[in-house]
């Protein structure tokens, strides 16, 4: 069935090509009626310097004999009065005078032209003693037709790739999160393909990932949840404060998780940062390296962005390095060409080169730990999602020394000079 943008399409096609040809055919008409008239007055002047006024009775018959052998035609000559004053060939019907340019029955002829002194010439002939009339109406109806079928199979085509993005918009929209779009040629449907191809891959990378996230958050909370029960129930039997600060360290836990949820939630539907400020980079390292007892050295960076959340992923590299990693932790700064460098190093056991990158996805669990020792939880993720926000990566790196590095790089700010 066509839909109703092709009919529209279609039908505004023909319209313009009817217009354009009922146009032609009324300026060729127009011209053509000049044409003619010019014509006929061109051949009244040609026949009359033929017979003129003063010619004798005997040189107008002489005369009309030539032309009627010449062209095969009957020819007649009237006063203004209608009285015939010489003929030559067959005679011709009375009302011949009642026309000009008429067609006679038959294959035959007439001409009839009136003379500037009032005399009037009719012949008769097998073929018209004029231009050809051609009827310049069905010509331009005949390419209007032409154009409009050829147009056919094109608006076809357009609207047949509309219809197919609709369709792939309508499965879409139905919920079907992984239908996508024909995204060929190089045209301005292609160019919408190719958007709503690029938005539902974002899209469906975000539901997965909430996806992912929700159901790694629901196991991670079980095991906090059940200690936290225990240590209730516990301690209504026998009040105890190391069963006390159990039930305070496990509501810390969840708080930090659900905190962490909620912050991995909104990075991944923020693409730039509120309001950035030039923070000194090493300046934010010591002070966290002072409550964590991290060593850090280095020299002074300017980066722009966000001071709590630059502060969360220096946090949760020193926290990660402290828990899963061997003392000592350290921290160092430098600036590197146009890029500021963060490094946060332990002498852990590592990590393995097969997992150097899922490190950073949520809730990584390394291979042989057990769910009684923990994942690594939000906060790698965290790292590398507020990493990307300020314009920078994470890495994880394997020192030939021994132990473990954590690599962030961030782009300098270099403040404008003023002007004193």
């Amino acid at each position: 069935m066509r839909s109703r943008l092709f009919l529209k399409i279609y039908l505004t096609l023909l319209a313009s090509l009817a217009a354009v040809a009922l146009a032609s055919a009324a300026f060729v008409w127009l011209g053509q009626g000049e044409e003619e008239s010019s014509w006929q007055s061109q051949r009244a002047r040609f026949v009359a310097a033929l017979i003129p006024p003063d010619m004798d009775l005997q040189s107008i018959k002489a005369t009309l004999e030539r032309f009627s052998r010449a062209f095969d035609a009957d020819i007649a000559v009237y006063d203004p009065r209608g009285r015939l004053i010489a003929s030559a060939g067959q005679p011709l019907p009375p009302d011949v005078r009642e026309g000009r340019w008429r067609h006679a029955r038959g294959s035959f002829h007439t001409m009839v032209t009136e003379l500037p002194d009032g005399r009037v010439v009719a012949a008769r002939m097998a073929r018209p003693f004029r231009p050809s009339a051609r009827n310049p109406l069905t010509y331009l109806a005949l390419i209007a037709g032409v154009i409009g079928l050829a147009a056919y199979p094109v608006v076809r085509h357009l609207t047949s790739r509309l219809e197919r993005l609709r369709r792939g918009v309508d499965a879409w929209g139905r919920g079907d999160f992984v239908a996508r779009v024909p995204a060929d040629g190089s045209d301005e449907v292609a160019a919408v393909a190719k958007s709503f191809n690029t938005a539902a891959d974002h899209v469906e990378r975000l539901i997965t990932s909430n996806r992912a996230l929700l159901a790694n958050a629901s196991h991670e909370l079980r095991s906090p949840l059940a200690r936290l029960r225990m240590a209730i129930d516990l301690y209504e039997q026998a009040p105890d404060e190391n069963r006390k600060e159990e039930i305070v360290r496990n509501l810390a836990e969840l708080d930090t998780l659900v905190e962490e949820i909620l912050l991995a939630s909104r990075l991944d539907h923020v693409q730039k940062l509120d309001a950035p400020e030039s923070i000194d980079l090493l300046a934010l390292v010591s002070e966290e390296g002072a409550r964590h007892g991290v060593e850090v050295f280095g020299t002074p960076a300017a980066v722009m962005g966000d001071a709590r959340l630059l502060g969360r992923l220096v946090r949760n590299l020193m926290q990660n390095a402290l828990r899963h990693g061997v003392p000592p932790v350290t921290a160092s700064v430098a600036q590197v060409d146009s890029t500021v460098e963060l490094e946060i190093r332990d002498e852990g056991p590592g990590i393995p080169d097969s997992e150097n990158v899922r490190v950073f996805e949520p809730f990584y669990r390394p291979s042989g730990r057990s769910e009684v020792t923990g994942g690594w939880g939000l906060g790698l993720a965290l790292v590398r999602q507020i990493a990307e926000r300020h314009g920078g990566a994470v890495r994880y790196e394997s020192p030939s020394g021994g132990g473990a590095c954590f690599v962030v790089t961030l782009p300098a700010h270099r403040a404008a000079p003023t002007i004193g």
